[in-house]
């Protein structure tokens, strides 16, 4: 899975990147991360991306001419789908998630400000995805969320294939919550690990959990 990330701030995720499963998963070539910045394309004498609204209101707006340039860029060499990140898009799901795991490529347009002109949004996004109804500085969080998710259903990214598969909100679950985890000591504080766990009885096990599930 080939992700590109169109942002102002290109290393401003760079720790996340380089740690845990993400950074596994790109050492294995299961997926690519690229960064393109919208600055480094403005064709203004000070790079700006940003000026006052038509009509007026308050805060600046993402200039069009940088967008189109930076996305007409990463289109180059990625053929996926363009995602704005935004509070006004479809709310992130699982459902959506596995949606975009079935994709070989996909770009990240991360917003600032008040938001990007709309003729970008009406001519070249494809998709409008929201993390929650809620404004943050930008769009970066938001799309590291999206790779975080898509890269753990992606074949060989964690190393229990089973993982994926047992977590809270997938077909297997049926969107329940998720049971009970408990590991070693098994007493702590004076609190016990439920003896089923530790068991061995399998059946019996897998009925506990399903039972805490409702």
């Amino acid at each position: 899975m080939k992700f590109s990330i169109l942002t102002i701030f290109p290393k401003i995720l760079d720790s996340y990147l380089n740690e845990s499963i993400i950074k596994r998963a790109t050492e294995k070539k299961i997926i690519t991360v690229d960064f393109y910045d919208i600055r480094a394309l403005s064709k203004d004498k000070h790079h700006k991306v940003d000026d006052t609204p038509y009509g007026g209101g308050p805060g600046m707006v993402m200039t069009p001419q940088p967008l189109h340039d930076t996305i007409m860029a990463a289109k180059k060499k990625n053929k996926g789908p363009v995602i704005f990140l935004t509070p006004h898009g479809k709310m992130l799901t699982h459902t959506v998630v596995k949606r975009l795991s079935k994709l070989n490529e996909i770009i990240l347009l991360c917003g600032r400000y008040e938001g990007i002109d709309q003729r970008i949004r009406d001519t070249i996004i494809d998709e409008e995805i929201s993390i929650g109804k809620y404004v943050l500085t930008g769009g970066e969080l938001p799309a590291m969320i999206i790779i975080d998710a898509i890269t753990r259903l992606l074949p060989g990214a964690l190393g229990d294939e089973n993982s994926a598969e047992e977590d809270s909100f997938t077909r297997k679950l049926k969107g329940k919550k998720e049971y009970p985890h408990y590991t070693k000591p098994a007493e702590f504080r004076g609190i016990k690990v439920p003896d089923v766990l530790i068991s061995g009885d399998h059946k019996k096990i897998a009925t506990w959990r399903q039972s805490k599930l409702s």
